[in-house]
């Protein structure tokens, strides 16, 4: 059964879903954008019976504190840290990391700082090569080379409804599976007054998530985490080369495609938890007992 719990870090209230044996090998689930944790509700049940499961939402995201941007600054280095505190607090010290999208810089960021902390790293159509971004990121690359007031208004086209619906429905070959209500509660936490300059601030700030690119790379090359890669094929924003890039660095690194896109846990929940179940079951359970 999943429970739902706030925790005060830094000041701030975060929200988080909970589900599993406090005993159990434990899974951090690390959401991206424009969603929260609530894009876990259908695959942490299906793990809840293996796994100890967290999936808080990030500050200025679901129902988390979308703090002023004035008080908090929304950077991803920020993120992570309010992030890593939350995995004290509640007292998490060995945890496997499931990354999707903005949860990936933020997750990558814990294992550099915590690589002992770290059992595996699934990622979600969560990208950390630069072969993995596609031309969809052409406007928002672009205003990172010239921050202008005029670049960052163009981006205020990806914070509107149908964006975010666009989001959840492309490349899904069959989109009565997608819930309506995921895609239009995110709709209307974005639409929160003042959420649209936390979110193009961290628009801004992803670039310092691609200069880390290689410090990530090199965190796989030297402990070679083991890793699964779950991806949507018809994500529009994370493409496939970016899953097949792993291997490169971590060879051990395995690699599975989905008939979807962005959203794979809205259309695949069921066979990427057989995955996680297999793998984790192979590459983490097992450690745990020979432990």
């Amino acid at each position: 059964m999943t429970t739902y719990h706030q925790a005060n870090i830094d000041g701030l209230n975060i929200f988080y879903r909970e589900a599993g044996a406090k005993t159990a090998p434990a899974v951090l689930l690390l959401h991206g954008f424009p969603t929260s944790s609530h894009m876990f509700r259908n695959l942490i049940p299906a793990l809840a019976d293996h796994y100890h499961l967290l999936a808080p939402d990030l500050p200025g995201f679901g129902f988390s504190d979308a703090t002023d941007r004035n008080r908090f600054d929304y950077t991803f280095k920020n993120l992570a840290k309010v992030i890593d505190h939350f995995t004290q607090t509640i007292g998490l010290e060995r945890y496997a990391i499931y990354v999707f999208d903005y949860g990936a810089p933020v997750g990558m960021r814990l294992a550099l700082a915590h690589p002992e902390r770290i059992t595996a790293i699934i990622s979600q159509n969560g990208n950390a090569y630069e072969e993995g971004l596609s031309q969809g990121w052409n406007p928002i690359q672009k205003y990172w080379k010239e921050p202008t007031a005029e670049n960052r208004a163009a981006l205020r086209k990806f914070l509107t409804p149908e964006a975010t619906r666009s989001q959840y429905l492309h490349g899904v070959p069959d989109v009565t599976l997608v819930a309506p209500e995921a895609y239009e509660l995110d709709s209307v936490l974005l639409a929160r007054p003042g959420n649209d300059e936390i979110q193009l601030d961290l628009f801004l700030d992803y670039a310092s998530n691609i200069a880390l690119y290689p410090k990530f790379q090199e965190y796989f090359r030297a402990k070679q985490p083991p890793m699964l890669a779950v991806w949507g094929k018809s994500d529009p924003f994370f493409l496939p080369p970016g899953a097949e890039a792993f291997k490169r660095d971590n060879p051990s690194a395995e690699v599975r495609f989905y008939d979807t896109g962005h959203f794979a846990l809205e259309t695949h929940h069921q066979e990427i938890a057989g995955a996680i179940l297999d793998f984790l079951g192979r590459r983490v359970a097992a450690q745990v007992k020979a432990a």
